[in-house]
């Protein structure tokens, strides 16, 4: 294999140096590479890989040792029985890699990695160790994404592809700093290695820039200052708007860092500034997507404008609608690659953000984004976090946003007097709703279809309908020796899905009770399994605590009835 046609595992470096830390102790180049080759071996031939693993580090090493196997590594946004159960539908993958046992991968054989901490590498006194190379066209990973409907959406990634990735980012990376290289800067991450981002921003700007990364992945704040506090400087946080937040809202004293790389969502220039201040480095915003890898910075105590990577430009098409898109391409970008956001280009390197296409909302004949909504309701001191929700009802002709927020200190009548010194007045909620916490993601992402039933969930004590979506197992026990060779759901299966689905909303769980009375049932059409269940929960009104609920497979109706509340709910 040339030179010429092949990418190496691993970047300029010195192989004794740290590659990782795992609980402060380095791991060095030379180590990982003998981890690698011992890992290799362990595999199962036939497929792609699907790594799950938690420790960082142990990622690392299976992704190397599937690419040394030539094998790509399919990463999943998590590890949950459903996710799982769906990745059949981009491809059967072979097996399974994780270091958690706890873990469980029914169906899919699970092969464990689990690097033991201070192992000799294997021939270490034969001098420099062999660094795998890899042709640039690989298939090395497929980053799957939920996408809105649940399903999983795979996003293929050539090795040559994510090599060019990391060494735009490198590049950019250098100048903002005013360093010669990345060597010695050591990368703390509150977000998932499994996402593009975590993977670019940690694994592989460790492995082919230089740099090196902490195997954990702290969460609360006090985590992230003792993961901060493990490694040496200089030091990079690696995170998102959302974390670095609850963060800074902690009050717990931060150790220094020389870099501070937030992706997912536009920062505030105020948050920026606040996280500037605290932990006395740069901050960097990166913008990109997981079809394009990353592709722009900017600095946003600076300017609200940015710039692309390397020879990357960016100029404005329409698709097969007519609708207008933003398209980027060149440098390491495989092919043109259409953003969902609105852009206001200055040039096409430069550019201003102005929030994601399907972000757009109009009331009352004007026009703004959800994400522009959001970031006045967040900036408000004392919300924790908040989020902007248009709900299909309409009201008085108009359609009329509902806020969300986390506040304990403040009252709704607060929240919205703060937004009517920000936003036009038809943008201004009626109404905000007092919440614990919002269901998001590992990147601190809240997905549209995750913030809609959550709304539906809040609100459904005021008998506002909720709809929820339950896949049936193909696997599930209660199939064994029933209908043999023409499975059907039985009606009890169906019926205590209503109920487990009505059990995770709190208002409705409130509204029946601990011991609930099936007051009707019909079932109308055969379910077979591994059928998408939509079940819709409608709250009875007036005296009646009942609610009734209707079970369809597509658009067909399969079941409907009513739950009675338990004597004496309130």
């Amino acid at each position: 294999m040339s030179l010429e046609s092949s990418l190496p595992l691993l970047g300029r470096r010195d192989l004794d140096q740290p590659l990782a830390w795992r609980d402060g102790v380095p791991v060095s180049a030379r180590q990982f590479l003998a981890d690698v080759a011992r890992a290799a071996p362990q595999l199962l031939p036939g497929g792609p890989v699907v790594n799950l693993c938690v420790d960082r580090y142990a990622f690392a090493v299976g992704l190397a040792a599937a690419l040394v196997r030539g094998e790509a590594s399919l990463l999943p946004p998590d590890a949950r029985p459903d996710t799982l159960a769906r990745l059949h539908e981009t491809g059967d993958p072979a097996f399974a890699i994780a270091d958690d046992p706890a873990i469980a991968t029914p169906g899919l054989p699970l092969v464990r990695i689990d690097p033991a901490p201070g192992a000799a590498p294997e021939g270490a006194e034969a001098g420099v160790p062999a660094i795998p190379a890899f042709p640039r066209a690989m298939h090395a990973v497929s980053l799957l994404t939920s996408g809105s409907t649940g399903a999983p959406q795979p996003h293929a990634k050539r090795w040559d592809t994510l090599v060019g990735d990391v060494a735009a980012a490198v590049g950019r990376l250098e100048t903002l700093l005013g360093r010669p290289s990345l060597a010695g800067l050591n990368l703390v991450a509150t977000v998932p290695v499994q996402h593009s981002y975590g993977l670019e921003s940690t694994v592989l700007l460790a492995m082919l820039g230089g740099a090196a990364f902490d195997s954990g992945r702290p969460f609360f704040p006090a985590d992230v200052a003792k993961a901060l506090a493990s490694v040496p400087e200089p030091r990079a946080l690696v995170t998102t708007p959302f974390h670095l937040k609850t963060l800074l809202l902690s009050g717990i004293e931060l150790p220094r860092v020389e870099l501070i790389l937030s992706a997912t969502a536009p920062l505030s220039p105020q948050l920026a500034a606040r996280a500037e201040q605290a932990l006395d480095g740069k901050l960097i915003e990166i913008y990109g997507s997981t079809e394009s890898g990353q592709v722009a910075t900017r600095r946003p105590t600076e300017s609200e404008v940015w710039e692309t990577f390397g020879e990357i430009r960016v100029e404005a098409g329409t698709d097969a609608a007519g609708a207008e898109r933003f398209v980027f391409s060149g440098d390491f970008i495989p092919e043109p690659t259409p953003m969902a956001d609105v852009l206001e280009l200055l040039d096409d390197r430069r550019f201003r953000l102005f929030g994601r296409a399907n972000d757009l909302i109009h009331v009352a004949g004007r026009r703004s984004s959800l994400g522009y909504l959001n970031h006045h309701l967040n900036s408000i001191p004392g919300v924790d976090d908040g989020a902007f929700w248009l709900p299909d009802e309409v009201a008085d002709g108009v359609v009329r946003p509902i806020a969300f927020v986390v506040a304990p200190t403040l009252t709704p009548t607060a929240v919205i007097a703060a937004l009517r010194e920000r936003l036009e007045a038809v943008f201004v909620p009626r109404r905000v709703v007092q919440v614990a916490s919002f269901p998001r993601e590992g990147t601190g992402k809240l997905t549209a279809r995750a913030l809609r039933e959550f709304a539906l969930s809040q609100l459904a004590g005021d008998g506002t309908a909720v709809q929820v979506t339950r896949e049936v197992p193909v696997d599930h026990p209660v199939f064994a020796g029933h209908f043999p060779g023409q499975p059907l759901v039985p009606g009890a299966l169906l019926l205590s899905q209503v109920l487990e689905a009505a059990r995770g909303v709190p208002a409705l769980s409130a509204r029946l009770g601990e011991r609930p009375t099936l007051a009707a049932a019909k079932f109308l059409a055969p379910v077979r399994p591994g059928s998408l269940l939509t079940i819709d929960l409608v709250p009875e009104t007036g005296a009646s605590r009942g609610l009734r609920f209707e079970v369809r497979c597509g658009e067909v109706v399969a079941a409907s009835g009513r739950w009675a509340a338990a004597t004496g709910s309130s």
